[in-house]
């Protein structure tokens, strides 16, 4: 019998995925894995030094297996990096997963991170960056969840209940 995860983290830079993945899985007395972490463990190195190292491409490859990894062998709550669902190949192995998408508008999100400390991709420009790839990632966010919770103006434990409510049979 294969492991899978009891719920799937998606939505933009600022969303809540890493803080709410945790207070979600203390709710429900499960693990927590982040990709992000994943493939920062695998690399050695932060991912604003990948993407400076090794270049953008380079960090996507380590994403798809991250995922791929994840979504086979973790039984808690997955959350996934923002740019992940770019990918077609990670957007059809979340096909029969529980995938939640945090969604967040462009003002709570730039509270919530700054302008780009630590994001390779918001390094110019992060206001108009953000921006875009919200625009550019929501569709595909939608496509693959299976339900999607508002955070704006939100605690984390507020987030993480109504998904535990969600989660139940």
């Amino acid at each position: 019998m294969s492991t899978r995860p009891v719920c799937v983290l998606v939505g933009a830079p600022g969303s809540g995925k890493t803080t709410v993945g945790r207070a979600l899985a203390a709710a429900l007395g499960v693990g927590f894995r982040d990709t992000d972490g994943d493939i920062e463990q695998l690399a050695g190195k932060p991912i604003p030094e990948i993407f400076v190292d090794e270049g953008e491409e380079h960090f996507r490859t380590l994403e798809r297996a991250a995922v791929a990894a994840g979504l086979a062998s973790h039984a808690g709550v997955l959350a996934l990096g923002g740019g992940a669902v770019l990918a077609e190949e990670n957007r059809a192995a979340l096909v029969g997963h529980t995938v939640v998408h945090l969604s967040v508008e462009l003002s709570d999100a730039v509270k919530r991170i700054g302008l780009g400390a630590g994001r390779p991709l918001l390094a110019l420009n992060p206001r108009a960056t953000l921006r875009h790839l919200m625009e550019q990632r929501r569709p595909l966010y939608a496509e693959v969840a299976t339900a999607t919770v508002l955070t704006d103006g939100r605690t984390p434990e507020e987030i993480a209940t109504e998904i535990a409510a969600l989660l139940k049979p």
